[in-house]
């Protein structure tokens, strides 16, 4: 959500790829806002800077724009009217808070409803996935996840190392992959391996395509890639039994290339007109918001 500072007005800047007008024009009910912290920003200044993103949030985007409505407990969505748009926080990393607890309560209570517990690097709970040490969940981390089951809140493994992975499987009650493709697919060291998957699909847990190029076929940043490259990945989910745990995990606003024709959350339709053409229209219903509806944390 950084990218959002600043002087862009979130109603309609063509900067943002996730604004008011995109989401209306994708028809887009229900929109994750993560909170990323760069790593090199020293460490004593992570959680002021979380606080500003949070600030933002609520300011710019919630209190200037009636029709977002910010969901702070899960129920919250069923209480959408039909012209509203639900928000939501999540947290990539939890290096801002050092090894203090009380700092998570706060950002749990101030509505962050997904917590990753890396970005790329190690932290003090785990691995990422760009750690060449490739371990798992330190005992801190396995006391975030603790705290995340006690307030129903998703533990997000698309960051973490391979064996930070398998840590959350054993202890999360609530994993998720927010924005992750197939690794089978296509070699992007944070997609998920078809063993992950299958355990994903095990614990009935939600795997969320992102729509980046990079993931989506191989030297994407380099070569065109088009929608018709994306849905192998949704495919190849529902041959490894997830239809009914696929959901959609943009990562706008967090990409700097792009699927043609899904660029912005205003193209979002583009995608579910393309997957109607191959699965039936209520599997799609599933991707495109009732499989995530099926999955919330109670």
């Amino acid at each position: 959500m950084q990218v959002n500072q600043g002087n862009l007005d979130f109603k309609d800047s063509n900067q943002l790829e996730v604004n008011l007008k995109r989401l209306k024009e994708g028809k887009v009910k229900v929109q994750a806002f993560a909170i990323f912290i760069e790593p090199s920003l020293p460490s004593d200044q992570q959680f002021a800077a979380v606080l500003e993103q949070i600030s933002f949030y609520q300011n710019d985007v919630i209190a200037k724009h009636p029709e977002i409505k910010q969901i702070k407990k899960w129920s919250d969505i069923h209480e959408l009217k039909e012209n509203e748009i639900g928000s939501f926080l999540t947290l990539e990393g939890v290096s801002s808070i050092g090894n203090d607890l009380d700092k998570l309560e706060y950002l749990l209570d101030a509505g962050i409803l997904s917590v990753g517990l890396t970005w790329n690097p190690a932290n003090l709970a785990a691995d990422g996935v760009g750690e060449p040490r490739g371990g798992g969940l330190t005992t801190f981390g396995f006391e975030i996840v603790k705290r995340l089951n006690e307030r129903k809140v998703f533990t997000d493994v698309s960051h973490l190392s391979v064996q930070g992975f398998w840590d959350v499987m054993k202890h999360a009650n609530y994993p998720i992959a927010t924005h992750s493709n197939v690794l089978s697919l296509c070699s992007h060291v944070r997609n998920l391996n078809e063993d992950q998957i299958k355990a994903m699909v095990e614990r009935d847990a939600m795997i969320h395509v992102i729509f980046n190029p990079t993931f989506t076929i191989e030297d994407g940043e380099n070569n065109p890639v088009t929608i018709a490259d994306l849905i192998p990945h949704v495919e190849r989910l529902v041959e490894l039994g997830a239809v009914n745990n696929i959901g959609f995990g943009s990562d706008f606003d967090g990409i700097s290339t792009y699927i043609e024709g899904l660029s912005h959350a205003g193209e979002t339709q583009n995608f579910i007109q393309a997957l109607l053409e191959r699965f039936t229209e209520e599997e799609v219903q599933g991707f495109a918001s009732k499989n995530f509806l099926n999955h919330l944390p109670k």
